[in-house]
């Protein structure tokens, strides 16, 4: 079939003062040249919608590994997608499954080294597009999740927070404790992804809602919302509590800000009194992490031991609104585009 010759993608059209929301953002359709020598075209299939898009697009990008997106600009994150054309001396070959950051476009055109082959690791291609990996890392690098533990995970109808609660369970839990914003949320993640209890945002002081929940307090914190969750974790760690910090949503989805600080009140008295050690996950410090998730990943995904749950939206067209519906905690687990 002929190489088609342009492409949609999704471009920022201006600079919010606030969230962003779809009005944003425009799908647009731009040329797309003949791949060269040593160029790869792929037709993706789907990308994921992350979080860390409002901070990329708000500009505070301090100590951020990724660039800010400017007015104009098009969107880029993680994808999924078909290899179209490959050089014939390369190491893909048209037909080929691949992942890389060129998100937001139906065809992306890149250089090999852009794009990492799908290696039939695990059983559902759409599954290397989960951030869960960070969920992992946190509990077991940053943490040290140790069998018996009582686990406290924040925004666990999120991504990470979805698969998050699983893992902890495999990983020896005793008692694994969620924070989400509804009701229906805080059901589904009981009934389908075994958390024992979980709290729900404006139904009562989270610390509150905390302390009946565990009553003897925390052992581990996965922490991806940060404010006053953070502050509730805190007044509830046991003598040598292990905080582990992957994400920050109070601040970064603050309507006030722009995406890139969250504060949060905690008691310093008592982390120093009671030993607890906070730490923030960065995947960069941990390359060998991707190969043993997606090792564990894959095998309780065949033994049916933990499940990738995701929200799907249909069409680039509709891939504006999804960044809001992310936003307004609209979705539950990883939300995704599919072409």
């Amino acid at each position: 079939m002929p190489l088609p010759t342009t492409a949609r993608e999704v471009r920022l059209t201006s600079t919010p003062d606030s969230l962003p929301t779809a009005a944003h953002f425009t799908v647009a359709e731009t040329p797309l040249p003949a791949p060269g020598p040593d160029r790869v075209l792929v037709r993706n299939t789907h990308f994921l919608v992350f979080p860390g898009l409002r901070t990329l697009i708000g500009g505070e990008v301090d100590g951020v590994p990724l660039p800010p997106i400017r007015a104009g600009q098009a969107l880029f994150g993680p994808a999924l997608g078909e290899v179209l054309a490959a050089p014939a001396d390369g190491p893909l070959r048209p037909g080929d499954l691949v992942t890389h950051l060129h998100g937001w476009r139906d065809h992306a055109l890149g250089a090999a080294a852009d794009f990492t082959p799908v290696d039939g690791s695990l059983p559902d291609p759409v599954a290397h597009l989960s951030p869960a990996s960070a969920g992992y890392g946190a509990l077991t690098r940053s943490a040290g999740l140790r069998r018996g533990d009582t686990v406290l995970i924040t925004g666990a109808a999120g991504a990470v927070g979805t698969v998050a609660g699983q893992t902890a369970r495999l990983l020896g839990a005793s008692r694994v404790i969620g924070t989400t914003g509804s009701p229906g949320k805080a059901k589904r993640l009981v009934a389908e992804l075994g958390y024992d209890v979980v709290l729900v945002r404006g139904a009562g002081p989270i610390a509150d809602q905390l302390a009946e929940a565990a009553p003897d307090g925390i052992d581990v914190l996965l922490d991806t919302v940060g404010g006053e969750q953070l502050t509730a974790a805190v007044d509830a760690a046991r003598p040598g509590a292990r905080f582990a910090l992957v994400g920050a949503l109070s601040g970064q989805m603050a309507p006030g800000g722009r995406g890139g600080s969250s504060p949060a009140v905690v008691d310093s008295f008592r982390l120093l009194a009671l030993g607890v050690s906070v730490r923030g996950f960065r995947g960069l410090d941990h390359p060998d992490l991707e190969t043993e998730w997606r090792h564990r990943f894959g095998a309780w995904l065949r033994a049916g031991e933990i499940s990738f749950p995701r929200t799907v939206v249909a069409g680039i067209d509709r891939a504006p609104g999804a960044l809001t519906r992310l936003i307004e905690g609209d979705g539950f687990g990883a939300m995704i585009v599919e072409l």
